[in-house]
């Protein structure tokens, strides 16, 4: 062959474009309940795509199964528009989400598109999953986090790194609680996820809960009650995976979630639309599978950041038994328990301490403020136990010395353990008080 002519040829290959010849589509068959069931195609399962819709717009939808050539979607945003037939056009590569200081003071969806009004966000793009850490990496937990609420601060000290879960029925000051968190801790990034609530209260948090000071330095991810199951799944995802890579780059973060009954309830709502039998209170068995996966994506990383977590549970009826309450307490490192009675009271916040822990208090105080709090916590639950029979005339002084300081002491610790909407309760200054109270008299 001619040389020059082979040359040519060389060029003209090299200069074709590698991209592909062609794109496959799949097509819509059936939607039946919240599935969208799509064939002609071959997709992954967590694969994002668009689905044709009437007057040349899209859906957005996720791959969650297959059965053989048929491939189940579930919808990101609500179905309108569909119809049979319709072209599902898969997108190429894995899922990434866009992250950045850029973000924070935003208030965004799942998909992190804005809900405040601003402009788009743009900026680096990280993979929506990372891979979990080998747990012997993962740093110990040893130092306090300041949440600027002295009964936590003080009675259940937290730690950098430390999953928490604030269980509360409904209206007991949960969300409230939460606000002050996000306006008092310490931590250098507040991620807040609204998973599940009403619509009404995500403004609500924002301007009265959170205030405008506590934005500065959050950032807020909302899926309302009437987003769909999907997307309430992927504004949690994306809560901790904002709060992974801030973690990485050696922040501390407080990452507030609420609530986690509702992410349970999405993937209910996804496991039995998928056919999965419900085993536990209709539960289907990947909730609890879910849960513990999400739970383990919050803690301490490789390097010198924390991610420390608190999520909300709910309990129905203020039953601690109901299936979701009693996972969460099994799989977290601590559980803060919100009384109906003290809110009832005015017991603000409404904390029951002999019912709450902090498994890592150990780890972060010194043993004698240690003693102090269980000093303080006992005297508690002996007030507790008989402060029914005070107005019946059944308790009787002299009888038992620790239930007489305790029945002393308890206006005192009462008063300690409530605070202000607009107080605010540094860790040291929590610490010295309870030490004050509990040595300020000694029993007899």
């Amino acid at each position: 062959m001619n040389e020059a002519l082979k040359e040519r040829l060389i060029q003209a290959v090299e200069s074709i474009d590698a991209g592909a010849v062609a794109k496959v589509y799949g097509r819509l068959v059936r939607i039946n309940g919240l599935t969208l069931e799509v064939t002609g195609c071959r997709l992954f399962i967590g694969q994002r795509c668009f689905i044709e819709t009437l007057n040349n717009g899209s859906l957005v939808a996720e791959v969650v199964g297959f059965n053989r050539d048929i491939s189940y979607l579930m919808p990101l945003q609500h179905a309108v528009g569909l119809f049979s037939g319709a072209r599902v056009s898969p997108q190429s590569g894995i899922e990434k989400i866009v992250v950045g200081e850029q973000l924070l003071g935003r208030v965004v969806d799942g998909l992190l598109q804005p809900l405040d009004g601003l402009p788009a966000i743009t900026g680096e793009s990280i993979p929506l999953f990372s891979l979990p850490n080998n747990p012997l990496s993962r740093q110990p937990i040893s130092e306090p986090i300041d949440v600027g609420i002295r009964c936590i601060n003080a009675v259940l000290t937290p730690g950098k790194g430390q999953r928490l879960g604030l269980f509360a029925g409904s209206g007991v000051g949960k969300s409230v609680l939460l606000g002050m968190m996000t306006r008092y801790t310490e931590a250098d990034i507040i991620i807040v996820g609204l998973i599940g609530e009403r619509g009404r209260e995500v403004r609500e948090f924002i301007e009265h809960s959170l205030g405008e000071e506590g934005l500065k330095r959050a950032i807020v991810v909302a899926a309302p009650a009437d987003s769909t199951a999907l997307m309430r799944l992927r504004a949690a995802q994306v809560c901790h995976r904002l709060a992974e890579h801030f973690r990485d780059q050696g922040k501390h973060v407080l990452l507030l979630m609420d609530s986690l009954t509702r992410y349970a309830q999405a993937q209910r709502e996804i496991g039995l639309a998928m056919g999965e039998p419900p085993v536990t209170k209709g539960y289907p068995p990947s909730v609890f599978s879910l849960l513990t996966q999400l739970v383990e994506r919050a803690g301490n990383g490789l390097g010198s950041g924390s991610m420390t977590a608190i999520y909300t549970v709910l309990v129905e009826g203020d039953n601690q038994q109901e299936p979701i309450a009693d996972a969460a307490r099994a799989i977290l490192d601590g559980h803060i328990v919100l009384s109906r009675d003290l809110a009832e009271q005015g017991h603000y916040p409404a904390i029951d301490i002999s019912a709450s822990i902090s498994r890592v208090m150990p780890q972060v105080v010194t043993k004698d403020y240690l003693a102090h709090a269980l000093k303080l916590k006992k005297l508690y639950s002996s007030y507790q136990q008989i402060k029914e029979l005070i107005p019946l005339g059944g308790y009787q002084p002299g009888k038992d010395i620790q239930v007489d300081y305790a029945v002393q002491k308890f206006p005192a610790i009462a008063a300690f353990l409530q605070q202000g909407l607009d107080e605010k309760s540094g860790l040291s200054d929590s610490m010295n008080q309870l030490i004050d109270l509990m040595d300020n008299e000694h029993a007899k």
